[in-house]
């Protein structure tokens, strides 16, 4: 069992080089993963949530539908079977831009919004997720703050 899945991680999550196709997919795969991630802190995944996150993986990388959804099914299972989100975030932190890393904590804040009722464990995992990211902690604030529902009654 161990072994499979870490041959699992070697064939889609590690990639051979940072241009590569594959790369490319390990990339989306970590990416999409991490949000699946948010929309499961609270042990309550919702249809809001789930469009969120398919809302956000195409828009980022410019998927089909079909590609979306398949993306989406993989990512499931890849965090399902994760023990940490370590594996996702230093592969999107060695190969994504500042302003790429900071795109991603707007979209884990979408995730964690979309059914407006952000939990405190969804807050606790974006921190983390945005530490691991070496994203600042006043952008972090700022990406929060960019994509909060503006209803005053939301947190």
């Amino acid at each position: 069992m161990i072994r499979t899945i870490k041959e699992f991680f070697e064939s889609q999550i590690q990639a051979p080089s940072a241009s590569s196709p594959a790369s490319e997919r390990a990339l989306q795969l970590a990416t999409a993963a991490l949000l699946m991630e948010v929309s499961r802190a609270d042990h309550d995944v919702k249809d809001d949530e789930r469009r969120a996150i398919s809302d956000a993986v195409s828009g980022l990388f410019a998927l089909s539908p079909d590609d979306t959804e398949a993306l989406l099914r993989l990512a499931e299972e890849e965090a399902a079977a994760a023990v940490s989100t370590y594996q996702f975030t230093a592969l999107i932190d060695k190969q994504f831009s500042p302003e790429q890393k900071l795109r991603v904590v707007e979209l884990l804040w979408r995730v964690a919004y979309a059914d407006a009722e952000k939990d405190r464990h969804e807050e606790h995992l974006i921190r983390r997720i945005a530490d691991l990211l070496h994203v600042s902690h006043k952008d972090f604030i700022a990406a929060k703050l960019a994509v909060r529902p503006r209803d005053p009654e939301s947190r």
